[in-house]
């Protein structure tokens, strides 16, 4: 079977991967050069924490990111599988309590516990959460290594290929299916996506030593430092209703920074090297969906979590188009014009 998947980020190279691993005939379109700045995907934080997210998210969110991690730990570049630290400090500790009752798979960590964990933190946190079966790594790698496995596959790979609104309406002309994985690009067709902005800060400091994500609760401007190697932290990042995708606030600056040095003061003498900036694709209730047009599949609406879901829905999509499998929960079949969900 042909296979055609319009898309470079995290959702179109999963199912890129998923179907020519499954013997079809790929071939990626991308209006990119490749992978790069222009998918949302790559200002990602690159943390694989299903069991955090349930504190907010819905529970299909959960059984996506469980499957996915198993994707993720077959890669050559495999994860680092040390797990997620929850901290709050002592004024904050209710949040922290609350933390622990919307989510599972923790262990509640005393002071002693925290320091052993991370020393850097010594003295900082009387308590914390730690989230053992989780992982985290660079997306920028993750996302290069996908590209680079599907050329190894055989797949046909047209960079810098922009395609027309009319060549997107109509079926695929060399292919039996296409894969729509294009984000926002596609509200042309998906009319109920939004814009999420995510701002996040690449700061560098040898002054500081994480081993692993660490996530302060704070009733204002909660925040996530993910350890990047070479004395780099990844600190993200905002959610904000906006479709903009250039340019982060000043705000958001400011109490992404004052949040880091909450975690430890001396990020309060870190270099800034990077200021990032995405919009991320979203339905109105922050769930991800498989929608079918025709012989057009879509894999979008992934929110926050990207790598979380990419895979596992990609696995959908090609038991649907593979097998004629359907799954109750992420599956909108609309045959015909579209309508709203």
């Amino acid at each position: 079977m042909k296979v055609e998947v319009v898309g470079c980020g995290v959702a179109g190279l999963c199912a890129a991967t998923t179907f020519a691993e499954r013997g079809c005939e790929v071939r990626v379109v991308s209006k990119s050069d490749g992978p790069d700045a222009s998918c949302c995907s790559w200002w990602a934080g690159g943390m694989l924490a299903p069991w955090c997210e349930m504190e907010s998210a819905e529970p299909l969110i959960g059984i996506f990111g469980a499957e996915s991690m198993a994707f993720w730990h077959r890669l050559e570049l495999k994860p680092v599988a040390n797990g997620t630290l929850v901290v709050a400090h002592s004024r904050d500790l209710p949040d922290l309590r609350q933390f622990s009752r919307r989510t599972t798979k923790w262990d509640w960590f005393d002071a002693a516990a925290v320091a052993d964990l991370e020393p850097d933190l010594a003295g900082r946190f009387s308590n914390g959460l730690f989230f053992s079966g989780e992982a985290h790594f660079h997306p920028r790698d993750v996302l290069e290594l996908l590209f680079a496995r599907l050329e190894a596959l055989g797949a046909k790979i047209e960079v810098e290929r922009g395609m027309s609104a009319i060549e997107l309406a109509g079926d695929p002309r060399d292919a039996d299916w296409r894969i729509d994985c294009r984000g926002l690009a596609a509200r042309d067709v998906l009319t109920d996506l939004r814009g999420v902005k995510g701002e996040m800060l690449v700061l560098e400091t040898d002054e500081v030593s994480l081993s692993r994500p660490v996530r302060l609760l704070h009733p204002r401007i909660p925040v996530y430092i993910v350890p990047r190697g070479d004395n780099r932290f990844m600190v993200g990042a905002t959610m904000i209703e906006s479709d903009e995708r250039d340019r982060v606030t000043a705000r958001s600056v400011l109490e992404l920074l004052s949040a880091a040095y909450a975690v430890h003061p001396s990020f309060g003498e870190a270099e800034i090297v990077e200021i990032g900036v995405d919009a991320r694709p979203a339905y109105p209730d922050n769930l991800p969906r498989l929608r079918q047009r025709d012989r057009t599949i879509f894999i979008n609406g992934l929110y926050r979590h990207g790598f979380l879901a990419a895979p596992a829905l990609a696995r959908r999509a090609a038991d649907w188009v593979l097998e004629g499998k359907q799954f109750d929960g992420a599956v909108d079949t609309v045959h015909g014009d579209w309508r709203a969900a």
